[in-house]
């Protein structure tokens, strides 16, 4: 798939758990991510793992993981 920076995407397949982007990076239960939730592409890492701002935090989420949302104009 090809993502970039600043593109808007979802979680296409629930995930056991969220990592967070942090430093220090820490598990966190995948409630707090909605499945119908667009986040913003914040960074690209190895390994296939994006960094996806969410409302409640930016999480490392698989590129596999992910559908790319077309933003409509108003």
């Amino acid at each position: 798939m090809d993502l970039s920076i600043g593109d808007m995407v979802s979680i296409k397949v629930p995930l056991p758990y969220l990592k967070t982007a942090d430093p220090m990076p820490m598990l966190r239960p995948p409630e707090l991510v909605s499945p119908d939730e667009i986040g913003q592409i914040t960074g690209l890492n190895a390994f296939d793992l994006v960094k996806v701002k969410f409302r409640r935090g930016t999480f490392l989420i698989p590129i596999d993981r992910l559908v790319k949302k077309r933003m409509e104009a108003h």
